[in-house]
């Protein structure tokens, strides 16, 4: 009996340690599989702007410009003669009247020239008073017939040079005179010095740039807009800009189009004439949109519709689950200052519609809403 006991107690202790090696085997695999089972998809948790919904709106279709604010009405005030400049009255950004005068150029030159001119012409005069008097005491000769009527034709051609003569001296000292004028340089606008070009003690010659003048009172943007774009510009459209430095939108309307096109571009001028705002100055740049016109349909806003496919599509939430629709998609304009897009087809009125903001959602995504759902597109 001692010797069964001997044998069998170690087998025992042996099986109890394969049973306790299997159980934890077999626990572990449980655990595993428990791990491995598929759990159920967490929603997605929407916010109240992740939501928008399509809803019919008048939509302002616009088309957007840029370009440089000018004046209207500029003068580059130029040397008329060449000299040297002796004095210049204005300096940037004084106030000038029509007419006042900007610069002075020596005309110690033009006065000299003026005097000869003049000189000359009364040299003329006193030749031409010799030679009617000559022609005066010739006539009543040949009534006598102390000369003969050659003597006399030839007397009515010198009288008549010397007039010629006179005519010519007085010209003379009237285009002297204007160059003597010249040197005194006015202003042909009022408005504001932009540009002094040049310092006293400078020489100038004809045509030199003296000093810029522009007038602030009425300016305007020239914006170059397409060739297939231009055709939907109206004279009289309104206009919004936004022009660096300048805080708040400033007012604007389609003023001219130009009939021709830029020369490479292609393109065609169109000017608008810009309302008067304290903050504005000649040279700003300046965005903005024209108002083409005001269309009504299913619309929303332009960060819904998704461009990431050869067809544009948007994400709609429909009960729980994110659907895929495809749309046709109409212009573009705004809402409040907001772009948005008109959808022709593939959405209604009152469908949910994932906003831009939440990214790419894959379709059949469990979605979960908050209380308050959705908003107008012109409020997002």
């Amino acid at each position: 009996m001692k010797r069964h006991l001997k044998w069998l107690l170690p087998l025992l202790a042996t099986l109890l340690i394969v049973a306790l090696a299997v159980r934890g085997v077999t626990q572990r695999r449980a655990e595993q599989a428990r791990a491995a089972a598929p759990s159920a998809p967490v929603p997605l948790e929407l916010a109240p702007s992740d939501v928008v919904t399509a809803g019919r709106l008048e939509v302002v279709r616009t088309l957007e410009v840029s370009g440089t604010i000018e004046a209207v009405r500029t003068a580059m005030v130029k040397a008329k003669v060449a000299g040297e400049v002796r004095e210049l009255h204005v300096r940037e950004g004084d106030a000038v009247r029509a007419g006042q005068v900007v610069a002075t150029l020596d005309a110690t030159e033009y006065a000299a020239r003026l005097r000869q001119a003049q000189q000359q012409a009364e040299s003329a005069r006193a030749q031409l008073e010799i030679a009617e008097r000559t022609l005066q005491n010739n006539r009543a000769l040949v009534e006598q017939g102390f000369i003969s009527r050659n003597a006399l034709d030839t007397s009515v051609s010198n009288a008549a040079a010397a007039r010629a003569n006179l005519l010519a001296a007085q010209a003379a000292a009237d285009v002297a005179r204007k160059a003597m004028d010249d040197a005194v340089l006015r202003a042909p606008i009022a408005g504001s010095v932009s540009q002094r070009l040049v310092q006293p003690g400078e020489r100038v010659g004809v045509d030199g740039r003296i000093v810029e003048i522009v007038d602030l009172r009425e300016l305007e943007l020239e914006a170059a807009v397409p060739p297939d774009q231009v055709g939907a510009v109206r004279v009289g459209a309104k206009a919004t800009l936004r022009v660096d430095g300048v805080d708040a939108a400033v007012t604007a309307r389609v003023a001219r189009i130009n009939p021709s096109t830029q020369a490479g571009t292609r393109a065609v001028p169109v000017y608008l004439a810009v309302a008067p705002h304290e903050g504005l100055r000649h040279g700003l740049f300046a965005t903005g949109r024209i108002e083409l016109d005001r269309q009504a349909g299913i619309a929303v806003p332009e960060s819904a519709v998704r461009l990431d496919e050869a067809r544009p599509y948007v994400l709609l939430v429909q009960g729980e689950q994110v659907v895929r629709r495809a749309v046709e998609l109409g212009p573009r304009g705004e809402v409040g200052g907001r772009a948005v897009r008109i959808v022709r087809s593939g959405l209604a009125e009152g469908d949910r519609v994932l906003a831009g903001t939440v990214g790419i959602v894959r379709e059949g995504t469990r979605v979960k809403l908050t209380p308050v759902i959705g908003a107008s597109a012109a409020g997002h």
